[in-house]
């Protein structure tokens, strides 16, 4: 059984769905110029349109409604709010927009999760240095504050940064990201640390100006895979196993729910990579300031973000150079029982999860948890009948129920990803997630089958049955 008043959801991203990129005053973000460029996005497409939920709001709605939905994880595009990602313009269709969805969802009964800032900058903001210049931490904040106060009556689930991590790297190491930076081994640990000083603030904000009144919770969302050696008794396989760890999920709750400062780990993986290649400035792990705002318990409950597992090795860097992968000295493998969804790297490993839950509630003392994102793709041909996704959502939704009642994880929600197929960033269209398909020729969505029994598991909970 889950509890009654467990959140069943399904999540999306302003930029990935919402279309109409410059309609009503919204500004240009950093998604917008990346795939503007040729060459950057699988078959130069872009989210110029995507699913237009812009303007078709209310067939999403229909869709959140025919799922039963108790939950609806959204993200507010910054751009589309404050054009030049400063308080000094505010564009009040926007406001409107979001207003109504808002609304909109309260009356069907249910509860938004509001993510602020889900991968897409105003490239007005990046113009001027991005994640990568410390005052874009008190600019995010001036952001942040602006959406409590104009929506925070009504939204009373908050999620600063979605993935920060895959931020920092695919965006500013591996450049397949926006804003598309391959500055290896720096760029994404400053980035890293100015989005954890922006959420701090944020949630300082929220704490001493909004939640007296507002009674809402905030938190960032990390996202992990589960990772085990690839030779149980190998203390090699077993110390890389670790730092993978510590470089993906580590880097952001360390400082959140443990010490207020990164795992000791990652700085000395780090430190000792550059003395090896002769690098001798500062350590390229930016440390915390004394007199900002503290890192340690910004978080009112964990939003995890998981989809697969890996084995691990040492190995997989760049010896001769400075990059992440030479600091990590971690190979990741599959392993060939794993089944494979659409894309190579999302193995099926269903109890991953709840081994990630139980490492979780054992390393950050025993957190309220929101599965904020789990998904299953499909590549090539369409299959309305989705058997294989059907599965994998019966299987990992039984891992969650074993973790909450014999693992007594206090695992809050769980958040399909997604309501229905979208732009899958570098992927573009080829890659779909959604519980209804959108046809990208006339916008229409249609229900999988794997949406039809999601819907069916979630009816069976709220009528108490759910085994």
């Amino acid at each position: 059984m889950f509890p009654r008043d467990f959140a069943w959801g399904a999540a999306t991203s302003a930029y990935q769905t919402e279309g109409g990129w410059q309609s009503d005053g919204k500004g240009p973000s950093i998604w917008d110029t990346f795939c503007h460029e040729k060459g950057r996005v699988f078959g130069d497409q872009n989210g110029d349109v995507a699913c237009n939920s812009y303007e078709l709001w209310e067939k999403d709605l229909e869709c959140i409604q025919q799922l039963g939905l108790t939950h609806y994880r959204l993200s507010f595009s910054w751009a589309r709010l404050l054009p030049d990602g400063t308080t000094q313009h505010v564009n009040q269709k926007g406001v409107q927009y979001y207003n109504k969805v808002i609304d909109d969802l309260l009356t069907s009964n249910v509860s938004p999760m509001v993510t602020l800032y889900h991968f897409d900058l105003p490239q007005a903001l990046q113009d001027q240095g991005g994640w990568k210049s410390p005052g874009i931490a008190s600019l995010f904040d001036n952001y942040a504050q602006f959406c409590f106060q104009t929506f925070g009556d009504r939204v009373k689930l908050w999620i600063t940064i979605n993935e920060p991590q895959v931020c920092a790297k695919l965006g500013h190491e591996d450049g397949i990201h926006a804003p598309g930076l391959k500055e290896k081994g720096t760029a994404a640990y400053l980035v890293g640390h100015n989005m954890l000083r922006a959420h701090a603030m944020a949630w300082h904000s929220y704490n001493s100006r909004y939640r007296s009144e507002q009674k809402g919770a905030v938190s960032i969302a990390l996202n992990s895979d589960w990772y085990e050696p690839l030779n149980q008794g190998c203390p090699e396989d077993t110390a890389a196993t670790e730092r993978d760890l510590a470089f993906t999920l580590g880097w952001f709750a360390w400082p959140v729910f443990v010490t207020g400062d990164y795992p000791e780990i990652m700085r000395s993986a780090i430190d000792a990579q550059s003395r090896k290649l002769g690098y001798n400035a500062a350590s390229r792990l930016p440390s915390f300031s004394k007199d900002e705002s503290a890192i340690l318990g910004t978080a009112d409950f964990f939003a995890l973000n998981y989809y697969t597992s890996r084995k691990v090795k040492p190995g997989g860097g760049c010896e001769k150079m400075l990059c992440m992968k030479g600091d990590k000295d971690a190979e990741e493998v599959l392993d060939s029982s794993w089944p494979i969804s659409g894309l190579s790297w999302l193995a099926v490993v269903p109890d991953g999860l709840r081994k990630l839950l139980k490492y979780i509630k054992d390393t950050f003392n025993n957190p309220a948890i929101y599965i904020t994102e789990n998904g299953f793709s499909q590549v090539g041909p369409l299959q309305i009948e989705d058997a294989q996704r059907c599965v994998y959502y019966k299987d990992t939704i039984s891992e969650v129920a074993k973790a909450i009642q014999e693992d007594g994880i206090n695992v809050r929600g769980y958040f399909v990803w997604s309501l229905m197929d979208n732009f899958e960033w570098a992927d573009g269209f080829s890659v779909r997630f959604g519980l209804f398909h959108v046809d990208f020729s006339d916008l229409s969505r249609t229900l999988y089958q794997s949406g039809r029994e999601y819907a069916k598991i979630i009816s069976k909970s709220q009528s108490g049955q759910s085994k």
